[in-house]
């Protein structure tokens, strides 16, 4: 099929089931998709040679390519965790959402992670160089990119992905989510790596939905504030404001992630340090110079917060917030703001970024839509009915 790798997910494994489009063909399509735009792109670290066999199609990601952060372990490939001291280590196991993939029939295109953290993934999927790939969230590695690229990612409920193989960074933190280029794809995605066939249903009625500007909207860009202000216009959303006990979240989540992080990488840390970027460096230094006694008011605060939250909701389904303060920052040396992204990843609740918009300068930017913890299925549901209804195509 001609520009087989510009097909989303679920259309694609409809036609391999279907016998008009074979897994060979989409992974052929991807892989010359690639080899075109990499050079430009940089998306990868690395890229698989050979795939194992393709056995007939009895599973939901059979034939499906995708791109898988370099922080999850993988058997047959490289996993340099984004980092010189693991130049060349090879793991004896895949990481559990790297073999939940395969067993669900997913094809590991290879390893991603350049412009960092979860950028590369973002990029490829952007690009059409794959369908679907993983990223984390620790701050707002996985929303955050996904509104630079103009494409839809899924945070969903804090481990409702399993988290073993993967690289820790701050324990009670760390998230593993997915990207696609359209929410049916990534519920398809998460539904077929938990086999929970409930993250695919749609809404029988129009969600009620909360605009909520958080704490942090002194940092949004005009641009975003315009696309906030004009989905609002159209999803005729209420104007929706936190209670007090949500105030100063950022600060809370800055001191578990500082504590967390420096012991996660104590040897790295102790052993390396001539070997870590300096910002990352210092954010282990000031973790374990923090007063343990902050790390624990900051947990005490965190679990308050997440015990009120579905009832701070009250009868919205969904609220709806920046999914980043604004455009992509230009050049290499910042990934961005993550003020929009800390305090829904310290609550642990789902998350969805939906394209939304452009800047005046034609960059992208998305929205995201928060959900209750446990309540993927809902928060999916009503990210769909927002993305048609904004009419944004990743």
């Amino acid at each position: 099929m001609l520009d087989a790798f510009r097909l989303g997910a679920k259309h694609a494994a409809k036609l391999i089931e279907r016998g008009e489009l074979t897994a060979e063909a989409l992974l052929a399509s991807c892989r010359e998709r690639i080899a075109q735009r990499e050079p430009e792109v940089k998306a990868w670290t690395f890229l698989a040679r050979e795939f194992p066999h393709l056995n007939p199609p009895r599973a939901p990601l059979f034939g499906m390519p995708i791109g898988v952060k370099d922080i999850f372990d993988t058997h047959d490939m490289p996993t340099a965790y984004g980092s010189p001291i693991y130049a060349g280590y090879r793991p004896r196991a895949d990481a559990a959402a790297v073999a939940l993939t395969r067993r669900a029939g997913g094809t590991i295109m290879g390893k991603t992670t350049p412009g960092g953290s979860s950028s590369g993934s973002a990029a490829a999927v952007a690009d059409f160089m794959v369908p679907l790939a993983f990223g984390t969230q620790t701050a707002g590695s996985l929303i955050r990119p996904a509104s630079y690229c103009g494409i839809v990612a899924f945070k969903p409920t804090f481990n409702a992905i399993a988290r073993a193989g993967l690289k820790p960074g701050a324990d009670s933190l760390d998230t593993v989510g997915v990207y696609g280029r359209s929410v049916e794809d990534v519920a398809f995605f998460t539904a077929a790596l938990t086999n929970r066939a409930e993250l695919e249903t749609k809404l029988d009625r129009a969600p009620r939905i909360g605009v909520c500007r958080t704490y942090e909207w002194d940092r949004v860009q005009p641009e975003m504030r315009q696309a906030l202000e004009d989905a609002r216009r159209t999803l005729r959303a209420d104007e929706f404001e936190l209670a007090k006990r949500y105030k100063g979240l950022r600060e809370s989540h800055t001191a578990i992630l500082w504590y967390e992080i420096a012991r996660s990488l104590a040897d790295e840390f102790t052993r390396f340090p001539d070997q870590l970027d300096a910002a990352l460096r210092q954010r282990c230094a000031d973790g374990f110079a923090l007063d343990p006694k902050d790390y624990v008011r900051a947990q005490h605060h965190a679990a308050d917060c997440r015990a009120q939250f579905a009832e701070t909701l009250g009868d919205y389904d969904v609220l709806l917030a920046p999914a980043a303060t604004g455009e992509a920052p230009k050049g290499l040396s910042s990934t961005g703001d993550v003020a929009m992204n800390v305090v829904w990843t310290l609550l642990h609740v789902p998350c969805v970024a939906v394209p939304a918009a452009k800047s005046p300068s034609g960059m992208p930017l998305g929205l995201q839509v928060i959900g209750r913890i446990g309540d993927d299925a809902r928060t999916l549901a009503c990210a769909r009915w927002i993305a048609d209804k904004l009419g944004t195509r990743a």
